[in-house]
């Protein structure tokens, strides 16, 4: 008696959604440990902690499928997918929190918030902080999903 045993191939996409969903709940704690949460939900012009947790999960797990298709490319090692991590949560912290956030926030909600695009303050490093905190979450967890963490 034979019996087979089907391959099921590897999902970048979806290992990169899952990975940016646990990046997400980490980042999400320490938003809302910090009360930023309702700020994010004022993008879609609801000024709830809850929806502004659901939304940052959303984008989270858009993220994530990003960082899981472009680390297709990486080893499956600590080093160098932790540091490309790190450089995706920079990223996202540069376009979305110092350029897209305040832009569209001044559209939906504040127009004094133009005035705080690309600017660097306390909030922002701690933002920058979380950010990369996300990055490194989401690396480590694609790490531990493709059963290479070493």
């Amino acid at each position: 008696m034979t019996t087979t045993t089907a391959v099921v191939p590897r999902s970048h996409l979806r290992d990169g959604v899952l990975s940016g969903l646990a990046g997400g709940l980490v980042f999400g704690l320490l938003m809302a440990g910090m009360s930023t949460l309702p700020m994010v939900g004022m993008l879609v012009a609801a000024d709830s902690a809850l929806v502004g947790f659901a939304l940052h999960m959303a984008i989270s797990a858009l993220a994530g499928a990003g960082f899981g298709a472009l680390a297709a490319r990486l080893p499956d090692q600590v080093v160098p997918l932790c540091a490309a991590g790190v450089l995706h949560g920079a990223l996202w912290w540069a376009v979305g929190a110092l350029l897209v956030m305040p832009l569209w926030l001044s559209a939906t909600a504040d127009p004094a918030m133009a005035e705080m695009v690309l600017v660097v303050g306390d909030a922002q490093w701690v933002s920058l902080f979380g950010h990369v905190f996300f990055g490194l979450t989401t690396a480590a967890t694609l790490l531990t999903l493709r059963g290479h963490a070493r």
